[in-house]
């Protein structure tokens, strides 16, 4: 009987006293997010109940497992698992701690700083602080439960004998990720491009959607997603729309005949940038910048606050113009012309030209060349 009871009071005891830590954990976080709720931190903090009972649970039955008195002969393979479960449940808690103070603090920063580009840097440093220490956290947890084999131990203290020659090797084969790693450092504090910035890579226009040690990920305006190594943002030019401020003048280019009105058009132009809600206020205009033989080339130049509204500002003007253009100045748009020139003007003082000759090679009657103007009867000859 006796055999029976120790293992049910301690696995029993370990299971209800392990739920009720967590309960009682769990209360009190959630009493102190409704007593702060402008600190997050104590509503993400609830998230570690499940590997808070995971370690309680592990912790007594490490601690008691002696007690049941069950697979004495293969203690030390229980003691080990147990020892393995303990820290990996361990390492999962310190993950979820680290994500709610993370967390927490951008959420802090972002509730008081009034400039965005500062918050899109922060926001970037943490996250990749994060992901630095989340790495950090796994190797160390996955170096405690390897250590746990006697086997591991030897094969430690044979590789710190040869940590030279290990060194050189490993730099050698992983000079590319080293490279991508310092990479994502010098861009998440170098403040070279932030989570949120529009940019342009490789005739590629997106928004910076994740950042990490090794790659970067674009959202493109058609919701794909270009992942590349962040030695690319080190290495080679790019553009970054939002960088110094989001605000940016675009430009909307039409092809129009050269007797359009340009007048009629500065004017509408003006009445459809100043009628839209895209429009920040501060500049418009414009110009003819090009002709050639059949067209001329008219731009127009508008400001907004950000990439999406100039985006729709200049979709929103070319529409309408060339809509209005069609409408009251159809003979503006530009057209493929067929019929003859218009003959040039005789100049001033230039003799005067002969006139068409007939079959013959003589100047036709009639014509200039006639000697007589054209219903009016020939006075050499005489009149019946």
């Amino acid at each position: 009987m006796e055999n029976v009871l120790r293992p049910l009071i301690v696995f029993g005891g370990a299971i209800a006293l392990a739920f009720a830590v967590g309960w009682v954990v769990d209360r009190a976080l959630r009493r102190m997010d409704a007593r702060h709720p402008e600190t997050p931190m104590w509503g993400l903090l609830r998230s570690g109940r499940v590997p808070l009972q995971a370690v309680v649970l592990v912790g007594l039955l490490n601690a008691f497992s002696d007690e049941t008195h069950l697979a004495r002969d293969h203690q030390k393979t229980v003691d080990l698992w147990l020892s393995l479960i303990f820290t990996g449940a361990a390492a999962w808690l310190a993950l979820r701690a680290l994500t709610a103070v993370v967390e927490t603090a951008f959420s802090r920063y972002a509730g008081i700083a009034h400039d965005a580009a500062r918050v899109r840097r922060v926001r970037t440093q943490l996250t990749l602080v994060r992901r630095l220490a989340t790495t950090v956290v796994v190797i160390i947890a996955g170096a405690a439960m390897l250590l746990q084999f006697p086997a591991m131990e030897k094969l430690g203290t044979s590789m710190l004998a040869s940590a030279g020659v290990l060194g050189i090797v490993v730099g050698i084969a992983a000079q590319s990720t080293l490279g991508n790693l310092f990479a994502g450092l010098q861009i998440a504090f170098g403040d070279m491009v932030r989570i949120g910035d529009t940019v342009i890579v490789d005739g590629e226009w997106g928004t910076v959607e994740e950042i990490t040690v090794s790659y970067l990920v674009v959202r493109t305006w058609d919701e794909r997603r270009i992942t590349m190594p962040v030695s690319y943002f080190t290495s080679k030019p790019f553009e970054n729309w939002s960088r110094g401020g989001a605000q940016m003048t675009g430009t909307v280019y039409l092809h129009l005949d050269h007797s359009a009105p340009i007048a009629a058009i500065r004017a509408r132009t003006e009445e459809i940038v100043r009628a839209s809600d895209t429009w920040d206020g501060r500049s418009w205009g414009l110009v003819v910048t090009d002709t050639t033989p059949t067209t001329i080339e008219v731009r127009a130049t508008v400001t907004a606050r950000n990439a999406d509204d100039i985006w729709t500002l200049r979709c929103h003007l070319r529409e309408e113009l060339i809509a209005w253009l069609h409408r009251e100045h159809p003979y503006a748009l530009p057209r493929v012309t067929t019929a003859q020139a218009a003959p040039e003007p005789p100049r001033r003082g230039a003799p005067e030209q002969a006139g068409p000759r007939g079959e013959d090679g003589g100047a036709r009657r009639g014509g200039p060349g006639s000697g007589r103007t054209p219903g009016i009867p020939d006075a050499r000859k005489p009149s019946r």
